[in-house]
């Protein structure tokens, strides 16, 4: 099996960022053509401070920028007018600060006509949303319409009554910001019914969905405001410790992600509630998840609160196989797949195979002139996904021209026995060729781009998640290529499926902690 990373945020379209219209099902067609059975995306929740996908407000909701505007004018929900008034966005990165003050105004205009207008069966459908989802549903609206309400202020800021959720308060907040509120939960239900049609839309076409899920959630979210006990926050909800890594290849003082950290504790003892439901959200959204930083179920980096760096943090365990033992009983064979980057111990690599967990590869990391590098294809064994770079990385080009040392760069060019002229493009060969179950590349590489396409800058916390394609550059020499890499390397879903039969179905077993969805795409 093969795919492409491609957040939806990097779609083209007319209106700022990429959405969930035309030019969505027009790339999952690109992927068809390509013969890709794999589409992976970084998380789909709200951003705010950052516009970081993995500091989002809410684990359950969905980003309302990636709503398809199109697609409400079609509706009678927008007149076309407002669309002919769009700014003049950036055709080839995205400028949330300019989609903050267009969008969201439109979408309240939306809300307010669905109010108005709406036919009986589209009311039907929306509250029918909000009656089957009020679990999550309520709160965030509530969340969000309160964060408004306070200029955007964390609400680890909002006046104690409401911050400490008492009853009286918040039945106060509900009368009063209703029409927020209506707004918020207005933008769930057209997010989540684009999204279904579009997920459907792909798997019709032999296309799964690999979605992300960040194993910590941010403070300033929905999660961490509705159930307090279940981290380690004070008695004013302020965190004592936070999250983040020891140094390593991204950062010398190693990465400060500042996210509260989990009483495993207490989580174990209502059964990991709070986990399940979470988990069975992604599996709404997504038919395979990639759970980010995963060895941190392992053993996690706490920081203590304040400090500026994550350089003096301690190794603390976390919930191991109990956790996920849990989790195998409620919710069955996990199409789970394991980030397990970085420092990595035994215990770790005892977790992932304990569940048959594929893990993952980064071609990049390969290069540091050791054959024995665990990295390198050869030394591959099959239940991995491996990539040429990931989000975090540069761009592969970017990686052979600027990132690299001139030590990788030769090892780069023997091991693979290039000339390193098309650095990107070998690494996607090398991937594809590989043993491993998966092959995942950043359209980024397939296009050949160079570091200033990068995703994102670990350690950074400015002009991150702003690059986007631009439908030109999907030429059919491209097309050719990637066709041509998964019909000589065997990645077609036809061919696997047709090699899966002959061997007994072994290619599935190996697969069996993505719970047989490698094996059916």
């Amino acid at each position: 099996m093969s795919g492409i990373l491609l957040h939806p945020t990097s779609l083209p379209g007319r209106y700022g960022i990429g959405s969930m219209n035309q030019a969505a099902y027009e790339w999952v067609d690109f992927l068809h053509r390509t013969r890709q059975s794999i589409w992976q995306v970084l998380p789909l929740g709200p951003t705010g401070y950052g516009d970081s996908p993995y500091q989002s407000f809410s684990s359950f909701a969905g980003n309302p920028y990636l709503i398809s505007l199109e697609d409400l004018v079609s509706e009678g929900l927008l007149d076309h007018s407002v669309l002919d008034e769009a700014p003049d966005f950036p055709e080839d990165r995205v400028d949330f600060g300019a989609i903050y003050h267009w969008k969201r105004p439109v979408l309240r205009q939306a809300a307010a006509r669905f109010v108005e207008r709406a036919a009986p069966e589209q009311q039907e459908e929306f509250d029918r949303f909000c009656q089957e989802n009020a679990e999550w549903l309520d709160d965030f609206a509530l969340f969000m319409a309160l964060k408004d309400a306070h200029d955007g202020a964390p609400w680890t800021e909002w006046e104690m009554p409401l911050r400490s959720r008492r009853p009286a308060a918040l039945a106060e907040a509900t009368a009063a910001h209703a029409a927020a509120i209506h707004a918020h939960k207005f933008n769930q239900w057209l997010f989540y019914r684009q999204w279904t049609q579009l997920k459907a839309y792909a798997n019709k076409s032999q296309i799964r969905i690999v979605g992300d899920i960040p194993i910590f959630v941010a403070l300033d979210s929905a999660d961490t405001w509705t159930n307090p006990g279940e981290f380690f926050l004070d008695n004013k909800y302020q965190p004592t410790v936070v999250a983040g890594v020891p140094p390593d290849y991204f950062s010398a003082t190693g990465q400060l992600w500042g996210n509260p950290l989990y009483r495993w504790k207490t989580m174990r003892k209502n059964g990991y509630a709070w986990w399940l439901r979470r988990i069975r959200a992604a599996l709404r959204l997504y038919d395979i998840v990639r759970v980010d930083h995963f060895r941190g179920f392992a053993g996690y980096w706490e920081v203590p609160a304040g400090e500026e760096t994550a350089e003096n943090g301690r190794w603390v365990k976390g919930p191991g196989a109990d956790f996920f033992e849990v989790v195998q009983k409620e919710l069955g064979e996990l199409p789970i797949i394991a980030e397990d980057l970085g420092e990595i111990t035994p215990d770790v690599i005892e977790l992932r195979n304990r569940f048959n967990l594929p893990g993952m590869k980064v071609l990049q990391f390969a290069f540091s002139t050791e054959a024995s590098d665990k990295f390198l294809p050869h030394n591959f064994t099959s239940n991995f996904v491996v990539y040429s770079g990931t989000h975090d990385n540069d761009t592969s080009r970017g990686w052979y021209e600027k990132s690299s040392t001139p030590e990788e760069r030769d090892f780069f060019r023997r091991y693979l026995r290039t000339d390193g002229s098309d650095p990107a493009w070998s690494l996607i060969d090398a991937a594809f060729r590989s043993v491993a179950v998966m092959a995942v590349v950043p359209l980024q590489d397939v296009l050949n781009l160079d570091t200033h396409s990068r995703m994102n800058l670990p350690g950074t916390s400015s002009g991150n998640w702003t690059w986007r394609f631009r439908p030109v550059q999907l030429t059919g020499h491209i097309e050719w290529r990637l066709l041509e890499a998964v019909t000589i390397y065997g990645r077609d879903p036809e061919i696997y499926a047709d090699k899966d039969a002959e061997a007994g179905g072994q290619s599935g077993q190996k697969a069996k902690g993505l719970g047989g969805q490698v094996a059916s795409a």
